[in-house]
């Protein structure tokens, strides 16, 4: 088991490198709650890839990698028990759809953020993906460059967590 260390700066430091990310509106913190836009402080496991198979080839990785599909959507509705959940779309909660126009879910790490046990509330769809253009903030995620995301994830395996550190 290895750490990706986030810094709140913005820096992911893996296996001696250092990326440039982006990290959530709301900064780092470490009460996150549903719709504040920050990224949760805290050690999150690496779950599973997910990618674009229209955009991308299946990113080389010790992860257990999955392609999506035009249906696939991620439950963020705290009242719903699909809450923090992949979804297929259409649904009747509040979801995002996966599926995107733009890129940042080209490739998709899922972290094993709130997902043991799910609390309705505490936070949804913290994933690691790819940087929208200057880096602009997410909305509570991790990000980063394609070309840095697909380095990271060659030499990620299971067990390997990201580990965001916390805000001053």
């Amino acid at each position: 088991m290895t750490d990706m260390l986030v810094d709140p700066a913005g820096r992911l430091r893996w296996r001696g490198r250092n990326h440039r990310c982006a990290l959530g509106r709301g900064g780092v913190l470490t009460a996150k709650v549903e719709g504040d836009g920050a990224t949760p402080a805290g050690r999150h496991p690496l779950r599973r890839v997910l990618y674009r198979p229209d955009r991308v080839t299946p990113p080389v990785t010790g992860l257990p990698v999955a392609a999506l599909s035009p249906n696939d959507g991620w439950c963020d509705d705290p009242a719903h028990g699909d809450y923090n959940r992949m979804v297929r779309l259409p649904h009747p909660a509040r979801c995002e759809a996966l599926w995107r126009d733009d890129a940042i879910y080209d490739v998709i790490v899922v972290l094993g953020y709130n997902d043991d046990p799910v609390v309705a509330g505490r936070g949804s769809a913290i994933f690691l993906h790819v940087a929208r253009p200057g880096y602009a903030s997410t909305e509570g995620c991790v990000a980063l460059s394609l070309p840095d995301l697909l380095t990271v994830l060659r030499d990620a395996s299971a067990g390997d967590t990201l580990r965001v550190e916390p805000g001053p």
